[in-house]
């Protein structure tokens, strides 16, 4: 593989990130030469990547290696990669909801799994976490469906439909929901003082607390986030404090060395009126049942993560946690207010106390193939 000058890949809008797809035999076996290959793919590092397929941001730095299933009750095995822009790091800590979400359409056209009209169930082992992802394909004429009615915010235009039940995703990190056997843990954070935060893994574990504790309004913009260089240090300290907590690293510098993307902080807000920044358009209190900003890769969430969705909705669902607090007591489906505007997860839980069991967790998002071909190393 030394001498490869060319590899084999496609480009897709999965929900509202872009990744490059790739196939798990077409690359290395050795971790480091094969994260190597990435990395030049991307153009990494490179502020601008401006010699590889990356564009410069963090959600379309991301790449989804695919291969056969490694365990019986899975259909294709997918390996999702958060490529370093400015670092020569390919973070493997989670997974990404959004890319997720092309892995069902790219193994049909690839001929990985049979096509079975009117839907394709795909069941992917995400080897990030060792759990199992459930797509449902709309496909026809043995290929996945792209044009459809379904719109989703942060994304022009409506596609095909598809659904993924993330169901099966819980305690994806750390094997538990609920990580620290608590609905609020109370941080210590230096230089700020006291926080309550609710720590919750599912899909991919997260870190909630209240805007207002903040300072915030829980409707600020990207723009207004990653302008203010004192708010995304304190966030990521936050971040970095909790990924201790759960044991994903030794201390808040390793977390931001070694697992800059996971866990994922987010803070939260009730119900309020603002304007989707993408399109200017209003968003009502009354569409939504929370507001939430979500923190990714050290800078504001122009959308939301698939996951973050996930994980967000079934802590709205368990009584007692800060996003509960602030949604109250939503339905099975609970309304998300994002920077561009709302994403709706279809939740089910069973909580008693301190005891969640997850029953569904699942979402539609829509993808499309954007190119294949080589790309040249």
């Amino acid at each position: 593989m030394s001498d490869i000058r060319r590899i084999s890949c496609a480009i897709l809008r999965a929900g509202t990130s872009k990744g490059i797809f790739l196939k798990e035999n077409d690359l290395p076996d050795d971790p480091r030469e094969r994260d190597r290959k990435i990395m030049e793919i991307f153009g990494s590092p490179d502020v601008r990547q401006i010699d590889g397929l990356g564009g410069a941001d963090p959600l379309t730095s991301k790449v989804a290696i695919i291969g056969p299933p490694s365990r019986p009750d899975a259909d294709v095995d997918y390996t999702f990669g958060q490529v370093g822009i400015t670092d020569p790091l390919v973070d493997y800590s989670g997974n990404c909801g959004n890319i997720s979400s092309g892995v069902g359409p790219f193994a049909i056209d690839e001929g990985l799994v049979r096509a079975v009209e009117p839907v394709t169930r795909v069941r992917i082992n995400n080897t990030n976490t060792g759990k199992i992802l459930v797509a449902e394909v709309p496909v026809r004429n043995g290929k996945a469906m792209v044009a459809g009615d379904y719109k989703i915010d942060g994304v022009p235009g409506a596609g095909a439909k598809i659904m993924m039940d993330f169901a099966g995703t819980a305690g994806a990190a750390t094997g538990k929901i609920l990580p620290t056997g608590n609905l609020v843990d109370v941080l210590d954070i230096a230089g700020f003082g006291k926080l309550e935060a609710s720590i919750v893994d599912v899909a991919n574990p997260m870190v909630f607390v209240r805007a207002g504790d903040l300072g915030l309004t829980g409707i600020e913009t990207p723009s207004e986030i990653n302008g203010d260089k004192k708010m995304l240090a304190l966030l990521e300290q936050i971040r970095g404090k909790t990924a201790v907590i759960i044991g994903m690293a030794k201390n808040e510098a390793d977390a931001l060395q070694r697992s800059p993307a996971f866990p994922m902080i987010a803070f939260v807000s009730g119900p309020q009126d603002y304007v989707a920044f993408t399109t200017g358009n209003k968003i009502k209190a009354g569409q939504v049942d929370l507001v939430s900003r979500l923190m990714y890769m050290q800078v504001m969430h122009k959308t939301y993560a698939g996951t973050g969705a996930t994980c967000t909705g079934v802590a709205a669902r368990i009584p007692g946690t800060i996003v509960n607090e602030m949604a109250g007591m939503p339905s099975s489906l609970v309304r998300i207010g994002h920077p561009a505007g709302v994403i709706d997860i279809e939740v089910e839980v069973q909580a008693e106390g301190h005891e969640v069991r997850l029953e569904r967790a699942a979402f539609g998002r829509t993808a499309r193939r954007i190119m294949d071909g080589y790309v040249y190393l």
